[in-house]
C-alpha cells in the first residue's frame, strides 16, 4: 500500500468516527457554547511519545479550531515554562518538568494526565540498579530537561543525592553526543526516550535496569500531563475543553490505530523513523487516561521533588492553585466508550 493511500486510510478512518459519533463529537459539540477562540497554539515538542499531541491536529479542526499553530520548542526543553509564559497555549509535559514549572512562578494549569512513561535507563553490565549509580557518570541529552528531571527524581527517590552522587554529561554543544558517549563506553549509563531506546536496542549497546512503563512506583503514575496557560483556560473554558479532548482521543488512536498513527506523526515532520515510532506507540500505555488519577501524580512528583530540595512549593498548594479538572471529569463522563 503506497504512502498517500495510508494517509487517505487514516483521515477517512477519523472522518467515519466523526460522523458515526463513535467518539460523541456531532452530539456534544451541538449542546456545547460556541467557542470563544478558533487559534490554538501548542508547542512542538521534539521526541514521539508525545505522538497524541501530533495526531490531535486534525481532532483539533474537527472541533472547530481552524488556526493550529506549533510553536518550535525552547532549545532549553522547558516547555511547560514556554507556556506559562504565555508564549504557547498548551503542551505535554513530564509531570516533575511541570510542578518545577509551576514552583518558578509559571501560569499554568494541570488539565488532565495523558499517559504512562516512556523512559529507559541503559547502563553498562556492572550496574544493576538506580542505587550503583553512586559516583558514576550519567548522561542525559539536555541538562535540566524531562529526562534529567526524571532521573534525578529516581535518585533521590533510592537515597541518592543527584547533585553530589552522580556525574552529570549533558549536549552542552553538538559535539557532545551523550548517547554516543554510552555507546562507546565512555559513560556509565544514559536516560533515553524515544527514539533513543529503540535505538539502543536495535544496536544491541547496554542493558535496561529501569523502565518506567513497567518498573513501579513511577508506572502507576502518569508521566505526561497536558498543562494550558492560565490566561487561556481562564478565558476559554470552551476551547479548553474541546483542546483536551481532541488530546484524549488521539490517545485512544494511538492504541486503537497505532500504525496510522504513527503515520501520521511521520508525515507531519515530527520525527523521521516510522518504525521506532510504531514501536514506540505499541509500548507506551495511551489507554490510562481514563483510570489513573492525574492529582496522584502531581502530589507525587510534588512530594519527591520538596523533599529533595528542588522545589519550594507545597504539593497542597500546587493542586490548589494549579489543577484544573473539570474538563477532565466531563469527558470521561462524556467519552466512556
Amino acid at each position: 500500500m503506497s504512502m498517500m493511500q495510508t494517509r487517505r486510510r487514516f483521515w477517512t478512518t477519523l472522518s467515519l468516527m466523526s460522523a458515526a459519533g463513535l467518539f460523541g463529537a456531532p452530539r456534544l459539540l451541538a449542546a456545547e457554547a460556541a467557542l470563544e477562540t478558533t487559534t490554538v497554539r501548542v508547542v512542538r515538542v521534539p521526541g514521539i511519545c508525545v505522538a497524541p499531541q501530533y495526531v490531535a491536529d486534525e481532532l483539533l479542526r474537527a472541533e472547530g479550531f481552524t488556526d493550529v499553530r506549533y510553536v518550535e520548542a525552547w532549545q532549553t526543553g522547558e516547555f511547560s515554562e514556554q507556556v506559562g509564559h504565555g508564549e504557547a497555549d498548551f503542551t505535554l509535559e513530564f509531570a516533575a518538568k511541570v510542578v518545577q514549572a509551576i514552583d518558578l512562578g509559571g501560569a499554568l494549569s494541570v488539565l488532565g494526565g495523558v499517559m504512562i512513561g516512556c523512559y529507559e535507563l541503559f547502563a553498562k553490565d556492572e550496574i544493576r540498579s538506580v542505587a550503583d549509580l553512586r559516583g558514576k557518570t550519567v548522561g542525559v541529552q539536555i541538562a535540566g530537561a524531562n529526562p534529567h528531571a526524571f532521573l534525578i527524581a529516581m535518585a533521590a527517590h533510592v537515597g541518592l543525592d543527584p547533585k553530589a552522587d552522580i556525574h552529570w554529561v549533558t549536549s552542552t554543544d553538538a559535539s557532545v553526543k551523550p548517547l554516543e558517549l554510552f555507546a562507546e563506553g565512555k559513560i556509565d549509563a544514559f536516560l533515553g526516550t524515544p527514539p533513543e531506546p529503540q535505538e539502543l536496542r536495535a544496536r544491541g549497546i547496554g542493558h535496561v535496569i529501569f523502565n518506567s512503563i513497567v518498573d513501579r512506583p513511577w508506572s502507576q503514575y502518569f508521566c505526561c500531563v497536558l498543562v494550558g496557560y492560565q490566561e487561556y483556560v481562564r478565558r476559554h473554558p470552551v476551547a479548553t475543553k474541546r483542546v483536551l479532548r481532541a488530546i484524549l482521543k488521539a490517545a485512544d488512536l494511538c492504541v486503537t490505530e497505532p500504525a496510522r498513527a504513527a503515520q501520521r506523526v511521520v508525515d507531519g515532520g515530527f520525527t523521521a523513523r516510522y518504525d521506532y515510532t510504531l514501536q514506540t506507540l505499541k509500548e507506551v500505555p495511551y489507554d490510562k487516561w481514563r483510570e489513573y488519577d492525574p492529582e496522584d501524580t502531581i502530589r507525587y512528583y510534588a512530594l519527591r521533588l520538596h523533599e529533595a530540595g528542588m522545589i519550594k512549593s507545597l504539593p497542597s498548594k500546587i493542586i490548589a492553585e494549579n489543577t484544573d479538572w473539570r474538563f477532565l471529569n466531563e469527558l470521561k463522563r462524556e467519552l466512556k466508550t
